[in-house]
């Protein structure tokens, strides 16, 4: 079984500024496009308009369209029966992840960059230093070849429909992992949906200046032994216990072995799930 650490959400790049924790709690924005996708920010459920519309300083609002991808958060839009959540993957991130072989039972484990955010004079403001965070996870229970035109994996589930990636799309290497009914670890049942978000999450960054600099478990961290993951050579990794994470690539892969790696996914994933 392998472990993607797969970053997702509004970043420098994508937005121009981190998502927001609210009260504790990591919510990830979804990154805007320019393109009509099937969704804007005012079709969502709960408060995204308006913190996309005072986060960015009114440069993306209400009617910005959004690239709503993973789709885990069951209760943002209307669903249909039958409705698990999904994660688009296409171009050079979707190359990666075939080469690495990724097949049903793996688990991608959602993190991005946040800040703490509060209401201040009637707007959200950002407080405090941003942070990467892990968010939400998906374990794979199918995987479809979309390419150019995804309106058939409609067709057969038409709980699809608001799926980015199940439009026409501009490369033949898209695919679509759908969620699992459950989690299963090393054939063990955690008693967790296959894919959700997270209340509060579990913090990556060590907490220094460089908010890119994580605190690594020692089943990850090649230097004590662990598995190591994609995109990061060995001298990123220290004795300390840290990582100095890769700005370029959306996907690591992660090999992990033993009851240390399953046990501290258990403990993310059951950390307070909504």
């Amino acid at each position: 079984m392998k472990l993607i650490f797969s970053r997702k959400g509004f970043d420098s790049a994508s937005g121009g500024c981190p998502s927001p924790i609210i009260d504790g709690r990591p919510l990830s924005l979804p990154i805007p496009m320019s393109k009509p996708s099937p969704t804007r920010y005012g079709d969502l459920a709960g408060p995204y308009a308006e913190l996309v519309a005072d986060l960015t300083r009114g440069r993306i609002g209400a009617e910005t369209w959004c690239h709503f991808d993973p789709d885990i958060s069951p209760d943002c839009l209307p669903r249909l029966a039958g409705w698990r959540g999904a994660l688009g993957q296409a171009g050079s991130s979707q190359s990666h992840l075939e080469r690495q072989d990724i097949a049903p039972g793996d688990l991608f484990i959602f993190w991005g960059l946040f800040q703490e955010a509060e209401r201040r004079g009637g707007r959200w403001r950002f407080v405090g230093a941003a942070e990467h965070r892990i968010w939400g996870w998906l374990q794979v229970g199918d995987i479809i070849d979309l390419g150019l035109d995804g309106s058939f994996a409609v067709e057969e589930r038409p709980w699809l429909r608001d799926h980015p990636h199940t439009r026409p799309y501009t490369t033949r290497k898209n695919t679509l992992y759908v969620a699992a009914d459950e989690v299963v670890l090393d054939a063990m049942r955690l008693d967790v949906a296959g894919s959700g978000t997270l209340v509060s999450g579990r913090r990556l960054s060590a907490g220094g200046p460089l908010k890119s600099v994580w605190t690594v478990p020692d089943w990850l961290n090649p230097v004590k032994g662990g598995c190591g993951m994609t995109y990061h050579s060995l001298p990123r990794w220290a004795e300390d216990g840290t990582l100095r994470s890769a700005a370029r690539g959306q996907e690591f892969v992660a090999r992990p072995e033993g009851a240390a790696a399953w046990s501290w996914v258990t403990s993310v994933l059951k950390d307070e799930q909504l």
